[in-house]
């Protein structure tokens, strides 16, 4: 751990709960699900990164086919803001049956037809968040967050994936400019490599935008109570799974968390990375993008408390 980190970790009883196991295996996943004691009912999403083509890092389609059959869930994506294999809904559900994913769930790309704006209360930068259309046709969502570095974001974990991950691309564009641009078509380079500096105003409304895109989502979903949370620290670069060629994954796979705050799941993730004795490469990718500051504007909105007990199942 750096001197830098302070863990959010605690015994206290009042903290939300983060159930933690070292076995990575479709068996895991179920139990963790069984575990939160919030059934998915309804017509259930299930929201996951799907990767970018010649990513090889994403979660496979054989380590969460069960828990997705189980919960008779969708895979649902959006397309992307920039140029690639998923910026079109053609060419992102080619993409998505290239990496099996239509072979074991129905597909969604949720803005294929349209967005829908939700509102974001008690936003510094955003007033609404553009997600797909397609999002009020379901009831419940299970967010299947593959946990890894991020070329702006630090890292990626539950608060990015249905933050980006559920925003349209229109939607995209309006988070990463803390709402300055809302079409994908006019985020030309020259605001994309403004928006990617390291440090300074920018970067950091762009990070704290994700937060409250991830809020408004939640709120969206009976406040939280019709959500649940599974992020696998596995494959873990410093790259997201968005970017085509990333880094060489450099550290030991640590396991699968699940909670029901999807705040305290992320800052467990990042205390383990912190914890683990190969994680320097991370955690320097996390520190230089400010990467924390999602979970202190997250908690500092109202949307849930970082602080968390790490039960483990094992």
């Amino acid at each position: 751990m750096t001197d830098k980190h302070q863990s959010y970790k605690t015994d206290c009883d009042k903290a939300s709960v983060v159930y933690f196991t070292k076995d990575i295996s479709p068996a895991a996943l179920m139990k963790l699900y069984e575990k939160l004691g919030r059934p998915a009912q309804g017509r259930v999403a299930v929201k996951l990164s799907t990767g970018e083509a010649g990513n090889n890092n994403y979660l496979k389609p054989a380590l969460i086919k069960d828990l997705v059959e189980c919960v008779k869930g969708t895979i649902v994506e959006c397309n992307t803001a920039y140029a690639g294999a998923r910026n079109t809904t053609e060419a992102h559900r080619q993409l998505i049956k290239d990496h099996g994913f239509a072979d074991i769930a129905p597909v969604d790309i949720m803005d294929s037809e349209g967005v829908e704006h939700l509102p974001v209360e008690r936003g510094v930068h955003l007033k609404e968040d553009i997600v797909g259309a397609h999002v009020k046709n379901y009831d419940f969502m299970v967010v299947l967050t593959h946990f890894k570095g991020h070329p702006m974001g630090g890292f990626g974990g539950a608060l990015k994936n249905i933050a980006i991950g559920v925003a349209s691309s229109d939607g995209k564009a309006n988070i990463h400019t803390a709402g300055h641009i809302q079409k994908a078509g006019d985020w030309q380079k020259v605001e994309e490599g403004r928006f990617m500096k390291l440090t300074g105003p920018d970067h950091n409304a762009f990070i704290e935008s994700m937060a409250e895109a991830a809020k408004s989502v939640s709120d969206f979903f009976g406040h939280g109570e019709k959500m649940l949370y599974i992020s696998v620290m596995n494959n873990m670069s410093v790259d997201c799974d968005c970017v085509s060629h990333p880094a060489e994954v450099d550290m030991k796979d640590i396991g699968v968390l699940a909670s029901l705050n999807p705040v305290a799941l992320d800052q467990a993730c990042v205390d383990l990375v912190h914890e683990a004795p190969d994680g320097h490469s991370l955690i320097e990718r996390m520190e230089s993008r400010n990467g924390e500051l999602i979970l202190k504007h997250a908690e500092a909105i109202g949307f849930a408390e970082r602080r968390y007990r790490l039960v483990c199942i094992d």
